[in-house]
């Protein structure tokens, strides 16, 4: 029995229920071989019988906004004040303390001021007003640490677990677990830094996983994909023939190479890409939103347009099926020299799109089925560097959560009194990744794709959900 398989994949059983398939070849082994086997699998892809969304456990979220804040934010200068460092500002810090870049200044207090908000009175910095909003719907987590304080390869820790490439990202293996409920739309978006991420597209790659998982970048305004349109001489129907055509020579070709999945991948990404003539430039009509939505997100603004088209867009996915959406912000939050600036700039334009996000989800009775995820790859140090900025910390930052069956208005874990490493309750990326596959209703520890001889899981390196944010 197949189970949690992608709908129009072809089916990689992931354990869930049974794992006696544990990859494509093994499964067109035991169904038989050649181009029946071949035709089978697209039969049923066509057929759309392979869908099953059945998990471990009740899920409480259905899908996921992952709200990348790339660069590393300062956990001590938005959601966490350390009074300790208005205390010690500008003393000698602790030995220990090792920096990336070397030669770390003294202790530096926060620029910025904080009030409590919500019944919770959570502490949350004056520059972040429509967020402060949503202090009761968010779920702090404080303690979280990461291995590498290079942008890239913690980039691909936060998104792949590991930090080195050639694994799947998280999102890949969300859709190797569960089915996507819209045929017509990618169940894994990423809407990118328009100035190109650390890493680059290895950050949402499938890694080993069958490439159809990898995640689909969208642009925010225009035609989502490039060559989307067919040319203007050619029909609808000429061109679902000319598909049939190649998927035919496919189906041949795969029969003589059974276990190439990029091949497989190839002839579903040509069928995505005909069901999204229409469905994908529908979704990214932002102009069709009221005006009041558009500018409740910012898009009047030139400061707030960018990120706020990306949450309008985002909210737009996961509203008709998407199953994971990843949003990452055009500048980055590393401050190596101004901190106070660089961080204020990058609060102003994400502050109220993403205030707007969690304000239109909830009154579209989205947010308690939705996941959304506020965090970078890495934080920031408590010392200064370049007299005014702060250097990359993976030894303590903070990452929260709302919607999706989080408990909001809560914080888990404390990191040291400076904001330095995490003190109580460490949270590892893996944890996280735990957490959210936890949302999803998926254990961690039974999402797993035999590659190599082995039995890989998103978080192979250990890792427990953070049951504690949970309703």
């Amino acid at each position: 029995m197949w189970t949690n398989h992608r709908r129009n994949a072809t089916p990689f059983p992931c354990g869930l229920v049974d794992n006696r398939f544990t990859n494509r070849r093994e499964f067109l082994r035991k169904a038989g071989s050649g181009f029946a086997s071949v035709a089978l699998l697209d039969l049923l892809d066509r057929q759309n019988l392979l869908a099953n969304t059945r998990t471990h456990h009740a899920a409480t979220a259905k899908s996921v906004i992952w709200l990348f804040m790339e660069g590393g934010p300062s956990a001590m200068d938005t959601f966490d004040p350390k009074p300790a460092l208005n205390r010690h500002h500008g003393q000698k810090p602790p030995a220990s303390i090792d920096v990336f870049f070397g030669n770390p200044g003294p202790l530096m207090k926060s620029p910025f001021t904080f009030k409590q908000h919500g019944k919770s009175g959570t502490w949350i910095c004056d520059h972040m007003p429509h967020i402060a909003r949503h202090a009761d719907d968010l779920a702090l987590i404080k303690s979280c640490h990461a291995e590498s304080p290079a942008h890239g390869p913690a980039m691909y820790q936060m998104n792949t677990g590991m930090v080195r490439t050639g694994f799947p990202s998280a999102g890949a293996w969300i859709q190797y677990g569960l089915a996507a409920s819209n045929q017509e739309l990618p169940g894994f978006v990423v809407l990118q830094n328009s100035r190109g991420s650390k890493g680059g597209a290895n950050n949402w790659g499938a890694g080993f996983l069958p490439s159809e998982f990898q995640g689909t970048p969208f642009r925010a305004q225009g035609t989502p994909l490039l060559h989307l349109n067919r040319p203007e001489d050619l029909n609808r129907e000429q061109q679902r023939r000319m598909l049939d055509l190649a998927r035919r020579w496919n189906r041949a070709h795969a029969t003589k190479h059974p276990g190439e999945s990029d091949l497989l991948g190839r002839i579903h990404s040509f069928e995505l890409a005909f069901r999204m003539q229409s469905s994908a430039l529908e979704t990214v009509d932002l102009a069709s939103e009221p005006e009041p939505i558009r500018a409740r997100y910012g898009l009047d603004k030139d400061h707030t347009r960018a990120f706020g088209e990306k949450c309008l867009l985002a909210r737009r996915l996961i509203e008709r099926g998407v199953r994971f959406v990843q949003v990452y912000c055009d500048d980055e939050w590393d401050s190596h020299s101004n901190l106070e600036e660089q961080h204020a700039q990058r609060m102003a334009e994400t502050d109220q799109p993403v205030g707007a996000l969690l304000s239109d989800l909830k009154q579209r009775g989205l947010l308690d089925q939705t996941l959304v995820i506020w965090g970078g790859e890495f934080g920031r140090m408590p010392v200064s560097e370049k007299a005014l900025g702060r250097d990359h910390n993976p030894h303590g930052f903070l990452v929260w959560m709302a919607g999706g069956g989080i408990r909001g208005g809560t914080s888990y874990g404390e990191l040291d009194e400076i904001g330095w490493r995490s003190a109580t309750n460490p949270v590892s990326v893996n944890d996280l990744h735990a957490t959210i596959l936890h949302a999803l209703g998926l254990n961690h520890e039974r999402l797993t794709y035999r590659h190599n001889g082995r039995e890989f899981r998103l978080t192979d390196v250990a890792g427990e959900p953070v049951h504690a944010i949970f309703a």
